[in-house]
């Protein structure tokens, strides 16, 4: 990257997913998607953003590939297996009801916890950071991928991985950060709705 060069990621949160309120993190559901008006106006919030002309990335995840077919079609995206979501171990597929209750813990504590067979939110940015790095090549790039990745990349944004933690990333909602030389990064916007 020249010094005058920066790179605008656009990060895209997969379409909900067909989990039935589940926990979904390397499970592999469906997505279910939008309607034609939603997909015309979130394909619309897109072009405005400039997205037509982005490198394409994302998570190898069904839900992640069926939103990139969805939201920019005809478009090919490369895959990148750190892009996943966090593997929730014991804990993936259940209900937000059925999560056992670990008492009242701050941030640092929270991303620092595993589900048995699991990884922790730390784990997964330390998976997501390097990827993330390594597109900071100029120009932009369009990552289609999940809450906990969004959270990952705004953590490092932020300089802290736990502080990622305290973001809403809705399902097709996008996230901006821009990445500078010497790896100083910004965030434009947060959490906003594409349809």
């Amino acid at each position: 990257m020249s010094g005058t060069e920066t790179t605008s990621l656009i990060l895209i949160r997969h379409a909900p997913s067909d989990a039935g309120g589940r926990l979904a993190g390397r499970s592999d559901p469906a997505a279910r998607l939008p309607g034609t008006e939603a997909l015309t106006r979130a394909r619309a919030a897109l072009a405005a953003l400039g997205a037509a002309e982005a490198r394409l990335v994302t998570s190898p995840a069904r839900r992640c590939r069926e939103t990139v077919a969805a939201l920019l079609p005809g478009r090919e995206a490369a895959l990148d297996p750190r892009l996943w979501e966090q593997d929730f171990g014991a804990w993936e597929g259940l209900l937000p009801e059925e999560l056992p209750d670990l008492g009242p813990l701050g941030r640092v504590e929270i991303a620092a916890h595993r589900a048995p067979g699991g990884e922790s939110f730390l784990d997964l940015w330390a998976r997501v950071t390097p990827a993330l790095e390594g597109l900071t090549q100029g120009g932009m790039v369009v990552v289609v991928a999940h809450a906990g990745t969004i959270r990952a990349a705004l953590g490092l944004a932020l300089g802290e991985a736990p502080a990622g933690l305290g973001f809403e990333i809705a399902p097709l909602s996008a996230t901006h950060l821009r990445a500078q030389l010497g790896g100083v990064w910004s965030i434009g916007f947060t959490n906003r709705a594409l349809a």
